[in-house]
């Protein structure tokens, strides 16, 4: 698996394709897992999130350079272009439900909160009701989902708020109920995301992102440090760090090579950068964090 970049999928092992913006799909964890040998080998899904239930069984999920034990039952979740893998006990039983990060942001618009679900890589363990719950409303969208019914439409998304209504539950008080839709501060910090995302390895001034956004440079970091408890340039520093561990620990680019496909044109700088972010050197980050 380890080439020059990591695998990207539409489902897993499917090629990277154009997603619907209503699309919604479940299947059975067993479906792909067990062709695989019980193993996921690390990829991302750029445009969609994931929820797993699991009923039997147990594992380990890899998320970015995070190993988080799994053990029946739980709930995990997987945001959207997280790198993600999977190391599943033999007959670990359970299920997967895939939807679009727009659907998600249109069931967000009439019920805020459910998209920060997803905000980082989780696993949840669950109680007994939680697990009925969660199996009950998997066991709705399947059934939805496999024909084409009268209010076919309403039903799936009825099924899909009541898993989400079930997760928002499960995850406690780490995600916030703000019952407020997100304001222009957070549209901003939205933006300045993706804009990150898409630029972040021009190494770019604060000042030159703010323009590119139409708000001053002051506008800006007040917002970052309201909504995101950061500032703009701790940010982009965050997301050079991200695709720094990314390219560590699931390709075979040198570490040179790594520092220039990273927007960082000076080896030494490089490594300074990123042993102050990390706390050790991209040779012992990748030493110790290399996936099996």
């Amino acid at each position: 698996m380890r080439g020059g970049s990591v695998p990207s999928f539409y489902l897993y092992g499917e090629p990277h394709r154009a997603v619907d913006a209503g699309f919604v799909h479940a299947e059975r964890l067993d479906d792909r897992s067990r062709p695989s040998e019980w193993t996921i080998l690390p990829h991302a899904h750029a445009d969609l999130v994931q929820l797993f239930v699991l009923d039997q069984g147990g594992g380990e999920m890899r998320a970015e350079d995070a190993r988080l034990a799994v053990a029946a039952p739980a709930l995990l979740l997987v945001p959207p272009a997280v790198v993600h893998g999977f190391s599943w006990q033999r007959e670990s039983a359970g299920s997967v439900v895939t939807l679009s990060v727009r659907h998600l942001a249109l069931l967000d618009s009439r019920y805020p909160g459910l998209a920060a679900l997803f905000q980082s890589a989780r696993v949840i363990a669950l109680d007994d009701a939680a697990h009925a719950a969660l199996e009950a409303g998997v066991t709705a969208l399947m059934r939805e989902l496999g024909w084409a019914a009268p209010g076919h439409s309403a039903a799936v998304d009825a099924a899909l708020l009541a898993i989400l209504a079930e997760t928002w539950r499960a995850g406690g008080s780490s995600v916030a109920d703000t019952g407020v839709a997100p304001g222009h501060q957070s549209a901003l910090v939205a933006r300045f995301r993706a804009r990150v995302d898409e630029r972040f390895r021009l190494r770019e001034q604060i000042a030159v992102h703010a323009a590119a956004l139409g708000v001053s440079e002051s506008r800006l970091r007040t917002a970052c440090a309201q909504i995101a408890g950061l500032s703009p340039a701790a940010m982009l520093d965050q997301r050079a760090v991200l695709e720094v561990k990314r390219a560590l620990l699931y390709t075979n680019l040198s570490i040179a090579e790594v520092g220039y496909a990273s927007g960082f044109g000076d080896p030494a700088y490089f490594t300074r950068f990123f042993t102050r972010h990390a706390g050790m050197s991209p040779r012992a980050f990748r030493s110790r964090g290399s996936y099996r």
